[in-house]
C-alpha cells in the first residue's frame, strides 16, 4: 500500500489495540522517528510496514489521535462524510424537532474524530477543537457544516481558544467563521434558554443533560427544589415549567446566575424562584432537613486528571453527603460527575460511601448518563464521561 503520509511505527505489542480500533496512540508505543510538527497527518505502521491507520500527531503522552483504518486521505471529501454521517445519527435519534431545535451534531471519538465538538444551537454551530491537529482543518469542518446543513446554518463560531494548548491558543482568538450570531435563543423540550457563545462555558449549554433534564418533570410537582452548582439554570427551568413548588438555584459564580436571571425571563417566571451566588457547601450546611424535597448536584469536574482524583472523590462524596443529610424524608437527590477520570464504578462507590456517612436508608431509583447525541464509541469506553443517580432518600 502506498502511503499518503509520513510513517510512523508502532511497536508490536500496540498493534492489537489498534487493531481493536481504539483511537489513540501513546508515545510509550511509538518507535523512535524523525521530529513531527503537530498536527502533521501520519500514518502507523507496523515494523513489518503493514499499514494499521492514520490520524495527526501532537507531542504528549497521547502522541497520535487516529482518524482512519481504511488508508482514506484526510481531505474535503472525508469531512463531507463524516459530518454527514453524524447528522444522519442525529436524525434517526429524532434531532431537531419540533420540541428541541438544539443538539450535539459531532461528539469526538463518538462519532469517528478525536478532539472534535460540534454543537448546534438553533441556526448557529459552535466548533470546540481540544487538538491542534483538529484545528487546522477548521476550513474543511466549516465547509462540511455548510454543504450539510445549508440554509438551517446562519452562523458557525469558532470556541476553541479555552481547549488548545495554551501556546498554540495564544495565536488564536474565538469568533465568526460564517456570520455573525454571539447570542441565540434556544427550545430544549419546549424550555427556552439564552445562550451567550462569549461568556459561556464549553461551546454555550450542558447538553449532555437534556434527558436527565427532562426526567426531572415528572419528579417535580408540587416539590420545593434546590439546584446546587446551577450555571444557567437548566434544571431549574425545567422544573419551574413543569409545576415545581419553588426552586432555588445556587452558582458561586456572578456571570452564571445573571445568565439564570435571563433565562427566567424567557420562561415568565419570577414568584417562586430564588438566586443565590454563593459557595455551594457552605449554603448547604446551613439548610434544615425540611427545606427541600429534591436536591439537584451537578458539579463542574472535580477531577480533569488522574493525579487529581483522590481529591476529587473527597469532595464528590464530601457534598453528597451534605445533600443526603439535608434533603427531606421521601426526597430525592439528583447526583452528577461530568469527570472522565471518574468512572461509573468510582462515582457510584463514592455516593455510597456519602451515604453510608449519613446513615439515612438510600436506593437507587436511576442510573443516568449522557444523552444518546453525544454516542460513545465502543471501542472507546473513556467517552462515557457523565455519570448520574437518582436516589430516594428516607
Amino acid at each position: 500500500m502506498e502511503t499518503k503520509y509520513p510513517v510512523l511505527y508502532i511497536k508490536r505489542d500496540r498493534i492489537e489495540s489498534i487493531k481493536r480500533r481504539h483511537p489513540w496512540v501513546f508515545s510509550r508505543g511509538v518507535l523512535p522517528h524523525d521530529p513531527v510538527d503537530d498536527g502533521t497527518i501520519v500514518e502507523i505502521h507496523s515494523k513489518t510496514k503493514e499499514y494499521l491507520a492514520t490520524g495527526y500527531y501532537q507531542d504528549g503522552s497521547i502522541l497520535v489521535r487516529l482518524l482512519s483504518f481504511n488508508g482514506e486521505k484526510i481531505d474535503q471529501d472525508y469531512w463531507d462524510r463524516k459530518i454527514s454521517d453524524a447528522s444522519t445519527l442525529r436524525f434517526q435519534i429524532g434531532l431537531p424537532n419540533t420540541h428541541t431545535d438544539t443538539y450535539r451534531l459531532f461528539n469526538g471519538e463518538g462519532d469517528g474524530v478525536p478532539g472534535l465538538i460540534i454543537d448546534i444551537y438553533r441556526d448557529v454551530a459552535v466548533i470546540q477543537c481540544h487538538t491542534i491537529g483538529i484545528h487546522k482543518m477548521l476550513s474543511h469542518i466549516a465547509n462540511a457544516l455548510q454543504k450539510c446543513l445549508g440554509a438551517k446554518l446562519k452562523t458557525i463560531y469558532d470556541k476553541s481558544s479555552n481547549t488548545l494548548p495554551q501556546d498554540y491558543a495564544q495565536e488564536i482568538n474565538d469568533g465568526c467563521l460564517v456570520g455573525s450570531d454571539t447570542s441565540v435563543v434556544i427550545t430544549e423540550n419546549d424550555n427556552k434558554f439564552q445562550i451567550d457563545l462569549i461568556n459561556s462555558q464549553k461551546t454555550g449549554f450542558f447538553l449532555d443533560q437534556r434527558d436527565n433534564r427532562q426526567l426531572l418533570k415528572q419528579y417535580c410537582k408540587n416539590k420545593s427544589i434546590l439546584n446546587l452548582y446551577c450555571y444557567t439554570g437548566g434544571f431549574s427551568i425545567y422544573a419551574l415549567n413543569h409545576q415545581a413548588k419553588n426552586v432555588c438555584s445556587i452558582d458561586a459564580s456572578k456571570i452564571a446566575m445573571s445568565a439564570v436571571e435571563n433565562n427566567l425571563k424567557l420562561n415568565g417566571y419570577y414568584n417562586n424562584h430564588q438566586s443565590l451566588t454563593e459557595d455551594v457547601n457552605r449554603y448547604i450546611k446551613s439548610i434544615s432537613q425540611d427545606d427541600f424535597d429534591i436536591i439537584i448536584v451537578d458539579p463542574p469536574a472535580f477531577a480533569k486528571s488522574i493525579r487529581k482524583r483522590h481529591n476529587a472523590v473527597q469532595a464528590y462524596k464530601r457534598v453528597n453527603a451534605a445533600a443526603i443529610s439535608k434533603v427531606s424524608s421521601g426526597g430525592l437527590i439528583f447526583t452528577f460527575s461530568c469527570s472522565q477520570v471518574i468512572d461509573a464504578a468510582l462515582f457510584y462507590n463514592t455516593i455510597t460511601a456519602a451515604a453510608i456517612e449519613t446513615g439515612r436508608r438510600c436506593r437507587v431509583l436511576h442510573h443516568l448518563s449522557q444523552g444518546a447525541d453525544h454516542p460513545v464509541s465502543i471501542y472507546h469506553p473513556e467517552g462515557k464521561y457523565l455519570k448520574g443517580l437518582i436516589l430516594a432518600i428516607d
